[in-house]
């Protein structure tokens, strides 16, 4: 119902920050479209609540993973990075443009709305959780995680900028726990809402990456159907193995050392044109077949891929070549 003062059903934003927080009622705020009825009620504030744990849960999860990381030393150039790691950035660069224009157009909602669904959608759902294999299991100093940890610290540095109108101490808490830069405004209040960057745009790079995560949809369907099945439990338990005709080919193939990251599996093939007997048709993509199986090899208590170099070498019984390789890095 309305809110009217005679009827008695006002609801005191002392009584929202008192329950839920300053936060809560300022992302509330920016959440509502001013253009229509503005609605509150204790189930929208949980529901806001909800979106800002995830977006917290997710600037916690790269401050933690950025503990060992030297903004000065550390950082890897955009050139030597692997390609997920550039698209991570392009999709990084679309964000802070829609944030921008809405922040010009006063839609403040839209901003709510995109910080949200990156956060939950883009990182959390698809980049991080691709991500964590790298970071957890590579050498402290290697390349490829260092590579991760750059575009961690990019990342968290521009949404921690764009939600400070918005969030202004959930932002400078994450931008005082950030590793320390010289140059960088103590406070992020003294800093500017971040500009798009041409050289982390690469429409054709986004293009490619855009269908491999199309691929990697269908995969994770099939998947999902196997542990409907009991077939497996974890998706590392599985093989995955992916069939497809002419030009479909010739656009995975490139990526088919990829493949088994992208899907979260212990092993992933490609081959080209082959029946594949027990295989998911895939309903989106022609003559897309997927088959899962379970993984050759026992799992490396380390990584926990299933490997069949697990127990090859008897000073280290229970871990893979990969991880082998990976301590004897760190000494």
């Amino acid at each position: 119902r309305k809110m009217s003062k005679s009827i008695g059903n006002v609801i005191s934003p002392s009584e929202v920050i008192e329950k839920y927080g300053a936060e809560i009622l300022r992302l509330w705020v920016s959440a509502s479209d001013y253009r229509e009825d503005i609605r509150i009620s204790d189930n929208i504030l949980k529901q806001l609540t909800d979106a800002y744990r995830r977006i917290r849960n997710t600037s916690r999860f790269m401050l933690g993973n950025l503990y060992d990381f030297d903004p000065e030393n550390d950082a890897v150039d955009y050139g030597s990075m692997p390609e997920i790691d550039r698209f991570a950035l392009h999709k990084l660069q679309l964000i802070v443009e829609k944030a921008r224009l809405a922040y010009e157009a006063y839609e403040f909602h839209v901003i709510y709305h995109a910080l949200y669904n990156y956060c939950t959608l883009d990182l959390s759902a698809l980049y991080l959780d691709i991500l964590k294999d790298r970071l957890y299991t590579s050498a402290p100093q290697s390349a490829e995680r260092k590579s991760a940890q750059s575009v961690l610290y990019i990342v968290l540095e521009t949404i921690a900028r764009l939600m400070a109108p918005i969030l202004p101490f959930t932002s400078d808490e994450i931008w005082q726990y950030m590793p320390a830069e010289n140059g960088r405004e103590s406070n992020i209040h003294l800093a500017s809402l971040p500009e798009i960057n041409p050289a982390f745009k690469d429409d054709a790079l986004f293009q490619k990456w855009e269908f491999l995560l199309k691929i990697r949809g269908e995969a994770t369907k099939a998947l999902e159907e196997a542990r409907a099945k009991k077939l497996l439990g974890h998706p590392l338990d599985a093989s995955v193995t992916i069939s497809v005709k002419g030009d479909v080919y010739d656009a995975l193939q490139p990526y088919a050392d990829t493949l088994r990251s992208l899907f979260i599996v212990s092993q992933a093939d490609l081959v080209k044109d082959d029946a594949l007997n027990g295989a998911l048709q895939s309903g989106e993509i022609e003559d897309l077949l997927i088959r899962v199986a379970i993984a050759p090899g026992e799992k490396c208590e380390r990584c926990w891929v299933h490997d069949t170099s697990v127990g090859s070498h008897s000073e280290q019984a229970t871990i893979c070549d990969r991880c082998r390789r990976a301590l004897d890095e760190m000494g």
